[in-house]
Formats: structure tokens, C-alpha cells, sequence
């Protein structure tokens, strides 16, 4: 995927990500945009790990694997600011 993909990527993914940790509120569309991204680095990590594909293009498969990686993150962030 080129550079704009990622940037839209990153950004629906860490926007419905931040929306399910209820975080929503607090981020901008900047920091969803890095979150989707970071996050869609660690789902494709997870993924791989449990013996299934990970990011594999701009496709419904590859954004749940995004969210679910930006759950995590967000959810570790959570729980190191409290």
C-alpha cells in the first residue's frame, strides 16, 4: 500500500478502535492515524504469531486485523496511565 492508503488505514482504523476503548473523546485525527498504524503493525504480529495472515492489503480482513492490533495498543496505554 502506498503512503496515502496507510494514512486512511491508520485513520478509520484508530478511529473505531479509540471509539471501542472509549477513547474517542480524548484523540485527534492525527493520533488515530498513528494508533491505526502502530496498531495494524501489532495485529499483523499477533496474527502471524496464532498462525494467521495479517495486513494484507486495503480490504475488510486487513482493517479488522488493524482495530484489533489498536485495541491492544490503546488498552496497554490505558492501563500504564492508570
Amino acid at each position: 500500500m502506498g503512503i496515502i492508503a496507510w494514512i486512511i488505514f491508520g485513520a478509520l482504523a484508530g478511529w473505531i478502535a479509540s471509539g471501542i476503548t472509549g477513547d474517542n473523546k480524548r484523540m485527534g485525527c492525527a493520533m488515530n492515524v498513528v494508533i491505526g498504524i502502530i496498531g495494524a503493525s501489532i495485529g499483523g504480529l499477533v496474527f502471524n504469531a496464532i498462525g494467521g495472515t495479517g495486513v494484507t492489503g486495503f480490504n475488510i480482513w486487513s482493517l479488522f486485523v488493524a482495530v484489533v492490533g489498536a485495541v491492544i495498543l490503546l488498552s496497554l496505554i490505558n492501563a500504564l496511565r492508570r
